[in-house]
C-alpha cells in the first residue's frame, strides 16, 4: 500500500458518495467541529449526521453500524440535554477532567461493553474480527458518553477508537 493507492481510494470513493452521504459526512464534521468549539450545535449537527447514517445502514444491511449511529444519536439527545443545564450558578456547565472514580467507571463501562459485544458476534454472527470490532464499538461507546457528560478524557477515547479503527477498516 503506497501514498498513491490511498489517493486514488479516496477519490473513488468521493465518487461514488451519494448526496445523502455526503449530508451525513458535512454535518458529522460540522460536528467535530462545534465538539472542539464547545458549542452546543454539536448535538444538532450530531443529531442530522447520525439519522442519516441509521437510514443507510438500514437499506444497505449494515445492522450493527445502524445500532452504533442509534446509539449516538440518543446520546447527542442526552448531551444536548445536559450541555444546555445551567450550572447552580447559573454558569454554563464547564469541561472537566474525570474525577478518579469516574476514571473507574469509564474504564468498567468499557469492559462491559466490549464483553457483551464480544460474545454477541461471536455468538450470533460470522464476523472475522469479533474482539477487534468489539473494541472500537465499546471505546467510541464510552468516548460518546464522556462527550455528552463534557468530559475532556472523550477525546483520548475517540482517539483510540480512531487508531485501532483505521487498521481494522484497511
Amino acid at each position: 500500500m503506497d501514498v498513491q493507492w490511498i489517493i486514488e481510494a479516496f477519490l473513488s470513493g468521493l465518487r461514488e458518495m451519494t448526496w445523502l452521504e455526503a449530508i451525513g459526512v458535512f454535518f458529522g464534521i460540522s460536528s467535530v467541529y462545534f465538539a472542539t468549539k464547545e458549542n452546543i450545535w454539536v448535538f444538532p449537527t450530531g443529531l442530522i449526521s447520525t439519522l442519516i447514517y441509521v437510514y443507510i445502514c438500514l437499506q444497505v444491511g449494515l445492522y450493527a453500524d445502524m445500532g452504533i449511529n442509534g446509539y449516538y444519536f440518543a446520546m447527542s439527545i442526552y448531551g444536548w440535554y445536559f450541555w444546555s443545564r445551567s450550572g447552580s450558578n447559573g454558569q454554563v456547565l464547564p469541561v472537566t477532567w474525570l474525577k478518579r472514580k469516574e476514571v473507574f467507571t469509564a474504564i468498567g463501562l468499557f469492559f462491559l461493553f466490549y464483553a457483551v459485544l464480544a460474545s454477541s458476534l461471536i455468538r450470533y454472527t460470522d464476523s472475522t474480527v469479533p474482539y477487534w470490532d468489539s473494541f472500537t464499538t465499546a471505546s467510541a461507546f464510552v468516548g460518546m458518553f464522556l462527550m455528552a457528560r463534557k468530559k475532556v478524557e472523550n477525546w483520548i477515547a475517540w482517539i483510540i477508537t480512531d487508531l485501532v479503527s483505521i487498521p481494522l477498516y484497511f
